[in-house]
């Protein structure tokens, strides 16, 4: 998060847990035309089995958010606020996010290249202090938290059965029709 994000952050997450909701992170976008303040918001980790954020809750944090930011007026020139369940593709925000989906895909923008990358998509396997410990396509890389920029998770579409399961070669595992194959014509000149 940025500085102006992890600032947002500090005063707003108490007005959001006054609500009964976690607040997960907030994206801080400046633009000349005015800011996007986008909040993401989480169930208590008590409740995530039996609830989850509803429009209504948005609603609320929403009313409750914007008075806050009234008071306060720590966002100098126009802002668009948005408040968000943090849905299947969730942002990770700090490290304890990370250790929470552990055993999760995630992809992953660095803020400066690492092993000559500036993005990854991995499996996060575990959190130590400040270090992620990702599986990166059988080969273990480790990052600090310190350098990643975003992270979202990566949703397993199939498991969720929003798409095909792919076999061990990555193809598609439906059983299907079998390809149709096409005959070359043979094409003789005219005679004419």
């Amino acid at each position: 998060m940025t500085e102006k994000a992890t600032q947002l952050s500090a005063l707003l997450a108490p007005t959001v847990e006054a609500l009964g909701l976690q607040l997960l992170g907030i994206e801080y976008l400046p633009a000349p035309g005015g800011s996007l303040v986008r909040l993401y918001l989480d169930v208590p980790d008590a409740e995530a089995e039996t609830r989850y954020v509803t429009i209504e809750d948005c609603e609320a944090v929403s009313r409750e958010v914007s008075a806050r930011l009234d008071v306060e007026d720590p966002i100098s020139g126009n802002y668009t606020l948005e408040v968000s369940s943090p849905g299947i593709d969730r942002p990770l925000f700090a490290p304890a996010q990370f250790a929470r989906f552990a055993g999760e895909r995630a992809k992953v923008g660095l803020k400066l290249p690492q092993e000559g990358r500036r993005r990854l998509t991995g499996t996060i396997v575990s959190v130590e202090g400040g270090s992620i410990l990702f599986d990166v396509d059988g080969q273990p890389l480790t990052v600090d938290f310190d350098n990643v920029d975003k992270a979202r998770l990566v949703p397993d579409w199939a498991a969720l059965g929003l798409a095909p399961a792919r076999d061990a070669a990555g193809g598609d595992a439906r059983p299907g029709k079998p390809g149709r194959k096409r005959a070359a014509a043979k094409r003789s000149p005219k005679a004419g």
